[in-house]
């Protein structure tokens, strides 16, 4: 099983200090991270992107390609990468390049967004938000499987005789992931293609997030990818720790307070009785989050939110060594002890999909068993 970090990158101020990082700092900060997850024996950095204040990581691949040049192990993802406002031709080149100068330590989660001024910024409207993501991830699939592409649609200007370069490492394209919090759709497109189906796992309660999983494992098994317990799950969370829970409490509750996201409405105490956010000590960290399990089903990716609401980078390093050295380990056996031999253990990696070779369903722009009624373009809706 897979564990890691993933950054929203925002940029926020410090309730204790009353100091705000710059942005310099913020995205410098956003690095050591990274390379404090691959040193403490993570697996996954992931960071999102977004194109307005508060946040900073506009531009993905570029930070990834430093990372990737100052590590060795350590996957690098999105979390997410925007399907609707980016080009997929562009998302074609970049994503390649990245996987050729990681070595293929490379995949990616793609999502709509919320933010709905961002998408006039680029050309688009949020009210499309499904119909983009679905015509523009099936254009992405093409171009990373058809050495040339002739395609026309509704959302951007045709192809006539396109090459996308450079080509996927090893003509193998990056695995895929869906990340999604609310949007059923979603859940359905990452089944039919077989990709990865990924929940923020922060907000929600337990109820929702067993909804939105269920569907995508049930839709994974109808389109012939393999059982519903074998489909790819992908988990957030979100931790603060100490030796106590009580010093937790204390050290988070500032921090939580002031949130921009989540600040001045639920009490702590609230909040984390209803979504998967644990502060407390690192057991109480691994017991919780060894129960998403139970409504999410035997998974392969877990991730941490850990650098938000102007916690400093100190604190985070510290929380990231905590999660390495006491809970990772522990989580990493018990998940395994308790998983069936039949499902996964790990997400699909570059390594993985290469051996499968080139006849496998991962090289396929539609890999679904389809009935004739169902429209490819639609994702099977």
């Amino acid at each position: 099983m897979q564990f890691g970090i993933f950054t929203i990158g925002d940029v926020t101020r410090d309730p204790t200090t009353g100091r705000t990082p710059t942005e310099h700092e913020r995205i410098t900060a956003m690095t050591r991270i990274a390379l404090a997850a691959e040193e403490v024996g993570l697996d996954v950095f992931a960071t999102g992107e977004h194109h307005n204040p508060p946040f900073v990581p506009s531009s993905p691949t570029t930070m990834l390609g430093w990372i990737a040049a100052k590590t060795t192990r350590l996957q690098l993802s999105t979390a997410t990468t925007l399907i609707t406002t980016n080009d997929p031709v562009k998302i074609a080149e970049d994503f390649a390049m990245l996987q050729h100068l990681a070595d293929g330590r490379v995949d990616l989660m793609l999502g709509r967004g919320n933010t709905g001024p961002v998408y006039p910024w680029f050309g688009q409207d949020i009210r499309q938000g499904i119909p983009l993501a679905i015509e523009n991830y099936h254009l992405l699939r093409r171009l990373w499987r058809e050495p040339v592409v002739d395609w026309e649609g509704q959302f951007r200007t045709p192809l006539r005789g396109y090459t996308s370069t450079p080509a996927p490492l090893d003509d193998t394209p990056p695995f895929v992931w869906h990340g999604s919090i609310r949007s059923p759709e979603i859940a359905e497109q990452a089944a039919f293609y077989g990709d990865g189906f990924f929940h923020n796992n922060i907000f929600w309660n337990r109820e929702h997030i067993q909804q939105m999983i269920t569907l995508y494992r049930t839709r994974f098994e109808q389109y012939g990818h393999g059982a519903a317990d074998q489909a790819i799950v992908g988990l957030g969370g979100q931790v603060f720790m100490d030796t106590t829970e009580k010093e937790a409490v204390r050290r988070f509750r500032p921090y939580f307070d002031n949130a921009p996201v989540y600040g001045h409405g639920p009490s702590l105490e609230d909040f984390s009785a209803t979504t998967p956010l644990t502060v407390g000590t690192p057991e109480q960290v691994i017991e919780r989050t060894l129960g998403f399990a139970d409504y999410a089903g035997d998974y392969q990716r877990q991730l941490f939110l850990m650098d938000h609401a102007g916690l400093p980078l100190d604190v985070v390093l510290e929380q990231i060594e905590i999660l390495g050295r006491e809970v990772v380990p522990v989580l990493r056996t018990e998940f395994e002890r308790r998983r069936p031999a039949h499902v996964p253990t790990d997400p699909p990696t570059h390594r993985s999909l290469v051996a499968q070779g080139p006849d496998s369903p991962h090289r396929r722009v539609v890999p679904a068993r389809l009935d004739p009624t169902v429209s490819v373009e639609a994702g099977g809706r």
